[in-house]
């Protein structure tokens, strides 16, 4: 039988054609040494790949060394190999001469895609969710949505309830540490002291599942506890409660601990017991096999050169408070709580990452491609083929419009309305200019002010523009954002 050659995103049985197939699995110490990643990446990524081979004893055979073609070329054995999710993994493989199968772990398969995509001028993922559900049945009766929508974004929108300091929903479940986790911590302090191998972040107890078991044990944790919850709040930011009702599967799920399909299967299930609100599947299904899988088909159906795209011209760099995770820098207390969640746990939730830390950076001109990167390095879950649609195009509107509609930037008025950040705050969420002038308030209209002429014919932008031509104090605060440059607010 020949060798299934498993990369550490590829650990769950659906990656092997056999129970009793044997298994490659190689540690690579040059990835660490390429990027500085999270501290709590590394070890998460490391504990899982260890933990899998322990796992299958001596059907695997795992390998440590500095790269993968070391181990590869010298192999006496056939390999065969599951499409990695990096157009350099690919193309190392295809050097490697390495058998290349399709790729595993997400619901649409490749060739679907692009009979999806052929000839639409617009991708859009609502679509896109919409052909993936008749394609799986899942949440269907018969040809029709149950429910009679395909979308209950409407109710899934709620601020968080007033005066909570936190959701009233169990948490995860705690993760064990154990010999190999300890194992990992001492490599790394080792690799950091001798090895020259430098990270970002704070070292802290695993967060995040490293095994299937302890995977499938959050699954069952979150449909059966926390997924009626996560529905009306899933948009919501609480500074004390950075988990909300949030799965906290998408680390897990990009390890390939767990398929796609059995995540939707297990949450539709309690959607037809009555135990979860068809509003809270809904979104959660929407996130899994709608946006999960769209951002993966666009990282190979755009071209390679769609990372660098950058047509707002944001030619900044990312000032060292920021890419340093500095979180005691910064006084606006989002922006502070949130980049001191990412020091301290490599992750946050989609909101924050989209509406302060990406609105932050969107607003200020931050290069799209080297924003992309950070998202990669300091957080758990992120990887190249997650984050380049996400930061690029819908984040960073670097593509002018191929993935999204419009840029997704706002005031502070939504970070008011959304979170308890503001109440706290040094920074007045109303206030454009002035002492008290929120960073967000002011970099709103600041931004477009300066992409007034790349921006004004997009219809979805009429309404801010007309917002913009009504400022009494543009010039104000122009050129009161242009002297704060990129100090930490």
């Amino acid at each position: 039988m020949t060798r299934r050659w498993i990369f550490a995103d590829q650990l769950g049985p659906h990656f092997l054609d056999h129970p009793r197939q044997p298994v490659l699995l190689i540690e690579s110490k040059a990835v660490f040494r390429r990027r500085r990643f999270h501290r709590q990446k590394a070890h998460l990524i490391l504990s899982a790949l260890r933990h899998r081979a322990a796992e299958l004893g001596d059907q695997a055979e795992y390998a440590r060394a500095d790269t993968y073609g070391e181990i590869v070329r010298a192999h006496p054995d056939e390999l065969s190999v599951c499409h990695p999710t990096s157009r350099a993994a690919r193309e190392l493989v295809q050097r490697l001469d390495v058998e290349l199968l399709p790729p595993r772990g997400f619901a649409t398969a490749p060739g679907d895609f692009v009979a999806w995509a052929q000839g639409r001028k617009h991708l859009r993922m609502e679509e896109f969710y919409r052909d993936a559900r008749r394609r799986h049945a899942v949440l269907m009766d018969g040809d029709e949505p149950v429910g009679g929508k395909w979308n209950l974004d409407a109710d899934n929108r709620e601020p968080p309830p007033r005066g909570a300091q936190k959701l009233d929903v169990p948490p995860p479940p705690r993760i064990r540490e154990d010999d190999i986790d300890a194992e990992v911590r001492a490599d790394l302090d080792r690799w950091e002291r001798d090895d020259g191998v430098e990270f970002i972040g704070r070292d802290g107890p695993r967060q995040f599942p490293a095994t299937r078991r302890e995977a499938l044990a959050r699954l069952r944790h979150f449909v059966t506890h926390r997924l009626g919850a996560f529905g009306p709040y899933e948009d919501a930011m609480l500074a004390g409660d950075p988990w909300m009702a949030h799965s906290m599967l998408s680390a897990p799920l990009n390890l390939g601990l767990l398929d796609p399909l059995e995540i939707v299967e297990k949450a539709e299930g309690a959607y037809r017991s009555g135990a979860a609100p068809l509003s809270s599947v809904e979104g959660f299904v929407r996130q899994i096999i709608g946006w999960r899988d769209f951002i993966w088909h666009l990282y190979w159906h755009f071209e390679p050169t769609y990372r660098a795209s950058n047509e707002l011209h944001a030619d900044d760099a990312i000032p060292r408070w920021f890419a340093e995770l500095d979180a005691d820098a910064v006084e606006a207390r989002c922006l502070s709580d949130v980049l001191a969640g990412v020091r301290d746990r490599g992750w946050v939730h989609h909101i924050p990452r989209l509406m302060v830390l990406g609105n932050y950076a969107l607003q200020r001109g931050w290069k799209p491609g080297a924003l992309s990167d950070w998202f990669h390095r300091a957080f758990v879950d992120g990887y190249e083929w997650v984050m380049t649609a996400n930061v690029v195009g819908m984040s960073q509107y670097a593509d002018a419009g191929r993935m999204s509609t419009k840029p997704y930037t706002a005031g502070g008025a939504y970070i008011n309305r959304m979170s308890d950040y503001c109440g706290g705050c040094r920074y007045d969420p109303k206030v454009r200019v002035g002492e008290n002038a929120c960073p967000y308030t002011a970099g709103y209209w600041a931004f477009l002010q300066r992409n007034e002429g790349r921006l004004r014919a997009n219809h979805r932008m009429r309404r801010p523009m007309q917002g913009l031509d009504r400022l009494p104090d543009v010039e104000a605060l122009v050129e009161q954002e242009r002297a704060r440059g990129d100090r930490a607010p």
